[in-house]
């Protein structure tokens, strides 16, 4: 069974960094296409970044290029989105999500979803 479990979220000023983790279960990386998404207040869900473990390409939403990093550990199975200089607007709730293959990078309705995690950044 795949399942995604997302981590990290919190309280950051203004400027700060949080790290947040996508530990992936039931299946391995380097067959699918990793995504962060996120959804804030009132707005509608967002692509963040995506990744293809097997080869490291990678894809950022301009709002975030710069700032966010997504990274993957094969040997834990788990996907990493560094979010550095934060903003009031990176607050969301957000999600990872997979899709099996791993030919296109970007963002449209992955075939499995984890539950979120709150980020929260105050002025």
């Amino acid at each position: 069974e795949v399942q995604l479990q997302a981590s990290g979220g919190g309280l950051v000023q203004a400027g700060g960094s949080l790290r947040l983790s996508c530990a992936a279960s039931g299946f391995t990386l380097d067959d699918y296409t990793i995504a962060w998404f996120r959804q804030a207040p009132g707005k509608e869900r967002e692509g963040v970044s995506c990744i293809t473990s097997s080869d490291g390409r990678t894809f950022y939403a301009d709002s975030v290029k710069g700032r966010f990093t997504i990274s993957t550990d094969s040997a834990k199975n788990t996907v990493y989105l560094q979010m550095n200089s934060l903003k009031t607007e990176d607050t969301a709730i957000y999600y990872c999500a997979a899709e099996y293959g791993t030919d296109w990078l970007g963002f449209w309705e992955y075939e499995y979803w984890g539950q979120g995690t709150q980020v929260t950044v105050s002025s």
